[in-house]
């Protein structure tokens, strides 16, 4: 089933809400602002409208000048006058030809004037020995007022849509106030998932003993009284840390969705934006909304992007937006009384950059460690994944958790789709037990690439992933080899696939030992084959690094280095800055003589079983794919089980 987050109502509005009560239930629509911001519009385009009625009868009447009457009486005399119209004593006419205007307006034609009521001076006489003629139209064309009222309303027309377009675009609706119009409309409700319920702790499996951790949270939204008679608080801030895809997101929805009570989701980054004091702004807000529906939960998604720790150089300003941002949710948390019933849940991989004001009690109280599930958790989480996609009835879950160790909720869920999308395009009406497993080597080695290799390079590759295979069988405790190819998949020409048999959660090192040895043999293999050594080991050189440098510089496996951690966790990035010259060659030293001795030990063994090493090469070029039996009964090893292990 589908578990995605409910959907925002405002462009600008950063949180997605959940289960919050609807306007004709326990919260009044905000109606009040709304008939507001209307009213506002109604004023403002009243006056429009009058401004530009005034304009067009009063002040619209046209380019032709006035003149005045001695002016006209001379332009008839000299017979300039082509035709006039009168009405009373006002006098509108044309010129023959166009003539100065006195004050200055250019040359005109048309002309307006008034003839004095005084006047005695046979204007006809004058006008008929002129042969000027006297119309019963206006010779100067004015609008009606019927007109005027329909050229006023178009600014109206355009104010109304303008105000319509950004109130829809920042506010959410014609009602609501935009980013450039005002404040934001609270966050509106969302409906229920389309099969009509909520997220609750039956769709989350695989993890336990988080949701033991999140039990308590769920007893006190659902019975604050009781709680609140002993003098309990509930912990105001519950911090999920765990790796990307274990199901964080997933938990803090079923928390909201078992209890009962409205869920506001938001990311922390889209809390941040250019202007300083955004974020803070929209945190208050956020906040402020959550305390009108309590008891609810306010969910913050990967929370690292604001929380970290802050440094000592503050930039202009004494504060930058995100800094501003955190200290608001700090605000914010410390400002919940135990009365409220708002509970703040945030999701990171990375709690160990978090700014300890943010992690101490009071806030972010409680630490819940969110870990990929154990073989048991996969099968659940499986059976949660398949229960709507029809399974044929050679499919077995068991299996499949037994050979996906390390994979988190998200992989499994993209595992059971991956599989479904085959069934469909082999037109199948059940997903097969094939099916999943030909999902499997697609997620873990990558779709298979058509490419056309030189039989020398063919035959290369087959020595290179018979030596991987090889050496991990022969190697006491390493993982069991589930599949050796020759097909290109990804950005690997072959593959050995190696999975545990059961959780590794402590690593000795032998076992380490053991993994640089594998991850040599196809090296080793070239070497004693053809006496060269090809670019393909790449990838497998980046594990045997990664591996001698945890064993040295962490984990106190070389007696020169000692037992100290001489380099962060993410060594890649600040190798070489974290320890003193000395220490670093040291360092360098004792991971050359691991490699060095585990490459030694990975030829001998080779050389020792080279025929061995031939027969799984053969096979791998006459089969292309060889699976774990078929290996291990080519290569002559006997596959000791756990127990014989």
């Amino acid at each position: 089933m589908s578990n995605a987050a409910p959907e925002r109502k405002a462009p600008d509005q950063p949180w997605r809400t959940e289960g919050t009560p609807d306007d004709d239930g326990r919260r009044p629509p905000d109606g009040r602002r709304a008939r507001g911001r209307w009213w506002g519009l109604a004023v403002t385009a009243v006056i429009v409208f009058l401004l530009v009625y005034v304009g067009l009868n009063y002040l619209g009447g046209g380019d032709e000048p006035t003149i005045s009457y001695t002016e006209f009486s001379r332009q008839v005399d000299a017979g300039n006058v082509d035709k006039i119209y009168s009405k009373g004593d006002a006098i509108q006419g044309q010129l023959k030809k166009a003539r100065d205007d006195p004050d200055g307006g250019g040359q005109y034609t048309k002309f307006t004037t008034q003839r004095p009521a005084f006047a005695d001076d046979d204007l006809w006489q004058n006008l008929d020995r002129q042969d000027v003629t006297v119309t019963a139209r206006p010779v100067v064309q004015q609008r009606s007022p019927l007109a005027n009222l329909l050229l006023s309303l178009v600014p109206i027309v355009l104010l109304v849509a303008v105000w319509i377009f950004f109130a829809r675009r920042f506010g959410g609706g014609p009602g609501g106030a935009g980013g450039m119009l005002g404040r934001k409309t609270p966050p509106r409700p969302v409906g229920l998932r389309p099969d009509g319920r909520r997220t609750t702790f039956a769709d989350v499996a695989g993890i336990d003993e988080v949701k033991g951790e999140l039990d308590d949270v769920v007893d006190f939204l659902e019975h604050p009284e009781v709680y609140r008679r002993m003098g309990a608080k509930m912990p105001r801030g519950v911090l999920l840390a765990g790796s990307p895809g274990t199901g964080k997101t997933l938990l803090a929805r079923a928390v909201a969705g078992e209890a009962g009570v409205p869920f506001f989701s938001a990311s922390a980054s889209e809390f941040i934006e250019m202007i300083v004091g955004v974020g803070a702004s929209r945190v208050r807000e956020l906040f402020a909304e959550a305390r009108k529906v309590a008891p609810s939960i306010i969910f913050i998604d990967e929370i690292d992007t604001i929380g970290r720790i802050r440094s000592g150089g503050a930039s202009v300003g004494g504060h930058d937006e995100r800094e501003q941002t955190l200290n608001q949710i700090l605000t914010e948390m410390d400002g919940f009384s135990g009365a409220e019933g708002v509970i703040v849940i945030a999701a990171t991989n990375r709690a160990d950059i978090l700014d300890p004001a943010l992690t101490r009690p009071g806030r972010f109280d409680r630490v819940v460690s969110v870990s990929p599930p154990d073989r048991a958790g996969r099968e659940a989480i499986l059976a949660i994944h398949t229960r709507e996609i029809p399974l044929a009835p050679d499919v077995d879950l068991a299996w499949m958790a037994r050979t996906t160790p390390g994979m988190t909720g998200a992989d499994l869920a993209n595992l059971a789709n991956e599989a479904a999308l085959l069934a469909v395009k082999r037109d199948q009406e059940q997903v097969t037990q094939a099916d999943l497993s030909e999902a499997l080597e697609k997620v873990q080695l990558g779709a298979e690439r058509t490419l056309i290799m030189p039989e020398e390079d063919r035959r290369r590759t087959a020595f290179h992933e018979s030596g991987h295979a090889l050496l991990g069988m022969l190697q006491p405790g390493a993982d069991p080899v589930r599949k050796v190819t020759i097909v290109p998949r990804g950005r690997a020409l072959g593959v050995t696939l190696s999975t545990p048999e059961v959780e590794r959660y402590a690593l000795s090192e032998e076992y380490l030992r053991g993994r640089i040895i594998g991850a040599l043999g196809g090296m080793a293999a070239e070497q004693i084959v053809y006496g060269v050594v090809t670019t393909g080991a790449e990838n497998d050189l980046e594990q045997v690094t990664n591996i001698a440098r945890g064993m040295v510089a962490r984990w106190g496996m070389s007696e020169r280095v000692g037992r100290l951690s001489a380099l962060p966790n993410d060594a890649q990035q600040a190798y070489g800055l974290a320890a003193a010259p000395a220490t670093l060659d040291a360092i360098d030293h004792e991971m050359r003589r691991i490699v060095d001795e585990c490459y030694e030990e990975a030829c001998r063994k080779l050389r020792d079983h080279r025929g061995q090493l031939d027969a799984l090469a053969l096979a791998l070029l006459e089969h292309e794919t060889l699976e774990e039996a078929d290996a291990y009964r080519i290569a002559g090893v006997t596959r000791l089980t756990k127990e014989d292990a």
